[in-house]
């Protein structure tokens, strides 16, 4: 018996059982993840992954297209700014770190749209979540800028 047929056995133990235990090696087909060799093949696979992930996410999200065209804006921008690699760090950071929160909002939005697209208070709650985070994300960001900026063009320092 692995956990699949677990959660579908109505006769299963409770959680509550101690005498439950999962052998995670049966459960994924003998493969142990955390003893796998890492390898080029691996690192092919995940590439393509992450550039699926980045398409999809450009060509289906617009609140990701118009935070990777403010990223596209504002990197150059960073780059020619007379400030120190910290604070160049900090600028670039910070706009990077806005699409990071915009595509963890939005893989939180698919699941909850791929479970039920009826309403429901807690998958109104998570969405509520992923925005609120987008939002402080950008508010970081924003305030960073503002923080570096200001005083380049008041001439502050």
């Amino acid at each position: 018996m692995n956990a699949f047929d677990l959660v579908a056995d109505a006769d299963a133990p409770s959680a509550e059982d101690a005498s439950v235990s999962v052998d995670y090696q049966e459960v994924v087909g003998g493969v142990d993840f955390f003893a796998a060799p890492v390898t080029l093949e691996h690192d092919v696979v995940d590439a393509e992954l992450v550039s699926h992930g980045l398409e999809f996410a450009v060509r289906e999200e617009s609140a990701f297209r118009q935070e990777l065209t403010l990223t596209i804006l504002l990197i150059p921008v960073a780059l020619f700014l007379p400030v120190s690699t910290i604070e160049r760090a900090v600028l670039i950071g910070s706009v990077v770190l806005v699409l990071i929160v915009e595509l963890l909002n939005s893989s939180v939005e698919a699941a909850i749209d791929r479970i039920s697209f009826e309403q429901h208070d807690l998958s109104k709650r998570a969405k509520d979540f992923g925005s609120a985070a987008v939002m402080l994300a950008l508010l970081i960001s924003a305030l960073l800028w503002l923080t570096i900026c200001i005083p380049l063009v008041f001439n502050l320092q």
